[in-house]
């Protein structure tokens, strides 16, 4: 068997790399990072289950400000996307030279944007509960949590991107060991925080920011003064962002904020949505989703696995195997995600339990997990489908292909179906939503237009 070194040489070499070949450099580079992101699903889970030990009111104030963390983490994902995409592109084109330029570069500016984040979030994190029409009972705790994940933001989120460009350059292993160092970090912060000091929800999220950091930390030093392709200790270079780097990151990086727009923004509307509903049905919202992320995380994991592969087989000029790269990974995230679809739905009371003890809460939960369970399969195609396109450095188009899914199918339905059906009738829309979207994506890979730059040589 070959190594994952042995294999990354012969594509940036432009060496035949038989189906064999492909299959597994695919699976050394995925179960590393699906690894990683089931440690983040675990995180997730000790998060929900200790938070949901202190009542109802206690997770529907986490699960009220939850899809705003998302919005703002997403601004700073959608940066460090922009420069690890060219990280992909140079290391498959054998410039590390040029890897390590976009790394120095990268770090400084994703710490410098989610500082200036920060510093937004914590200034609205006060009046955040109330204009997203939470309970007054619950808002006091949704402010704490949001204000103590804000101060953290700098610090995690240049971790995520020492991680991310590690990953575009063919290492998914350290990382992986970093997030499952941080999820067991994070048990023993919360039990610290939540229980010995007696901090509840305030300490849920100290707990998790103390383990961002120490995993931070580690990642940053790691890319740079170990990392084979990457390290940059000893060598001299500039950390001040270049005019071109920002140009070609911004091509990338001004397409995802307008999907972390349209795409965290609907999400926030969907909290507006539930909301009314009470604090039963937000505790349920907030559990479900983190239980349904036990199913989707993996092609999560894929989704980075196809955005190193495809970025690398482009970088060295290599359009058909970025193709194949592209189906190798959208297949097997559809096939893995359909199996624990189906594990979701006969355990769906057993996960709902992990996290609340309240029997309205699972059960309400566990009947909208069942419903998500159906659209699974083709929710991979889009989490992957994105992926692929991001390697081309394409983003434009996945971009308008969520907007319009989410707010033309999601959140119309979800206002016709919820006053209806209550919290059943929001995960219904959801569940279609999530369909439409597999579908629309798998045609567009399909259509092999996102390689139209590469098959243009507008990519220098």
């Amino acid at each position: 068997m070959k190594s994952k070194d042995e294999l990354l040489s012969k594509l940036r070499s432009g060496e035949a790399l038989s189906g064999r070949d492909q299959l597994q450099l695919t699976l050394l580079l995925s179960v590393p990072a699906i690894l990683a992101q089931l440690s983040s699903v675990l995180m997730q889970y000790i998060d929900s289950a200790m938070v949901g030990r202190l009542g109802s009111n206690q997770a529907a104030s986490v699960g009220l400000v939850s899809t705003t963390t998302w919005i703002v983490g997403g601004f700073a994902m959608a940066v460090i996307t922009g420069f690890s995409v060219q990280v992909a592109h140079a290391c498959g084109a054998k410039d590390f030279g040029k890897a390590r330029q976009v790394l120095r570069q990268g770090l400084f500016s994703v710490f410098a944007f989610s500082l200036l984040l920060a510093l937004v979030s914590l200034g609205m994190a006060g009046p955040l509960p109330g204009w997203l029409g939470g309970a007054e009972q619950i808002r006091s705790d949704a402010s704490a949590y949001f204000r103590i994940y804000s101060a953290f933001l700098p610090i995690g989120m240049t971790g995520y991107a020492a991680a991310s460009m590690l990953q575009s350059s063919g290492n998914m292993k350290v990382p992986s060991i970093i997030y499952v160092t941080m999820c067991a970090l994070d048990v023993v912060f919360n039990y610290i925080f939540i229980y010995l000091l007696d901090m509840g929800v305030a300490g849920a999220a100290l707990g998790t920011g103390f383990s961002e950091v120490i995993a931070s930390v580690a990642g940053i030093w790691y890319v740079c003064a170990r990392s084979k392709e990457l390290r940059i200790v000893g060598e001299k270079g500039s950390f001040l962002p270049q005019r071109s780097t920002v140009r070609t990151a911004f091509g990338v990086t001004g397409p995802l904020w307008l999907q972390n727009i349209v795409m965290r923004g609907a999400h926030v509307m969907s909290t507006i949505i539930v909301a009314p509903l009470g604090p039963v049905s937000i505790a349920a919202n907030a559990f479900a989703i983190t239980a349904e992320s036990f199913c989707y995380m993996p092609g999560y994991g894929l989704e980075e696995s196809a955005t190193t592969l495809v970025g690398q087989s482009l970088g060295a000029r290599r359009n058909d195997l970025a193709r194949r790269f592209g189906w190798t990974t959208i297949g097997m995230a559809m096939a893995i995600m359909s199996v624990l679809a189906v594990a979701m739905y006969v355990f769906a009371p057993q996960m709902m339990g992990i996290m609340s003890k309240d029997p309205e809460v699972v059960a309400l939960g566990a009947r909208v997990l069942r419903i998500e369970a159906f659209a699974e399969c083709l929710y991979a195609a889009s989490i992957v489908g994105f992926g692929v396109c991001a390697g081309a450095g394409e983003t434009l188009v996945p971009t308008a292909l969520n907007f319009g899914s989410i707010w033309l199918v999601r959140i119309v339905l979800a206002l016709i179906l919820t006053p209806r059906l209550g919290l059943t009738g929001y995960w219904i829309a959801m569940a279609v939503e999530l369909s439409v979207r597999g579908i629309l994506f798998l045609v567009y890979v399909r259509s092999n237009r996102w390689l139209r730059k590469w098959t243009l040589g507008e990519v220098a």
